[in-house]
């Protein structure tokens, strides 16, 4: 088993751990917010009604996803196989995330304890699954609280969707850009896990068994 004492791993959650695509596209298609030829991945709903002035649905739309609907989303390929590993291994993680508690628009719902169920029901907290404590789970309301929690719990590593949080994060901490569709630039100063099968290895792999 991997003994690297001062290793720690934090992972965001919403577009990192949880994929949303087919929750969006499919809720989008039911009402008639996209046409047929537009794709059904999260981003392009979200630009489709960017474009035609249609924001506040898609702020509704993403309060609704992310709180009564969370459990149709799916965990990405190959994501909870990687967090087993690395658990077998030892390796201390935790997930550090940002989100308002409640929708700008639409229904109240708590997106905190939306984002719990979703680890519940995914078996994060369960001895038969994952068996994290729940204490290691960490929903922040602003990114600069993230960033602070990030610090605070002393993440050697960090995964996040998100290129701004990564910029925001001190140079002690290994970024890793979670980037499964967009094909960035090789400059990139971080990083880039296109598929959740890489993580072990771009920890390293003396620190993996």
């Amino acid at each position: 088993m991997s003994l690297r004492t001062n290793l720690r791993v934090g992972f965001d959650f919403d577009n990192t751990l949880v994929s949303y695509d087919r929750v969006f596209g499919g809720i989008a298609r039911e009402r008639n917010l996209i046409p047929e030829s537009c794709a059904t991945d999260k981003n392009a709903v979200r630009d489709h009604l960017r474009a035609v002035g249609r924001e506040s649905e898609w702020t509704r739309l993403q309060g609704e996803v992310y709180g009564s609907r969370i459990l149709d989303a799916e965990p990405y390929d190959g994501m909870l196989d990687a967090l087993h590993r690395l658990g077998r291994s030892n390796v201390p993680m935790c997930i550090i995330s940002h989100k308002t508690r409640t929708p700008y628009l639409g229904e109240a719902h708590d997106l905190h304890a939306a984002g719990r169920r979703w680890l519940d029901h995914h078996g994060f907290h369960d001895a038969s699954g994952l068996g994290w404590s729940r204490d290691r789970v960490f929903f922040e309301t602003t990114r600069e609280a993230k960033v602070a929690r990030i610090i605070a719990e002393q993440c050697t590593h960090y995964v996040d969707d998100l290129s701004e949080i990564l910029d925001l994060l001190p140079d002690d901490v290994e970024k890793i850009h979670f980037s499964p569709l967009v094909a960035l630039d090789r400059t990139t100063p971080w990083r880039v896990m296109r598929e959740w099968r890489e993580l072990p290895s771009l920890i390293g792999p003396r620190a993996i068994s």
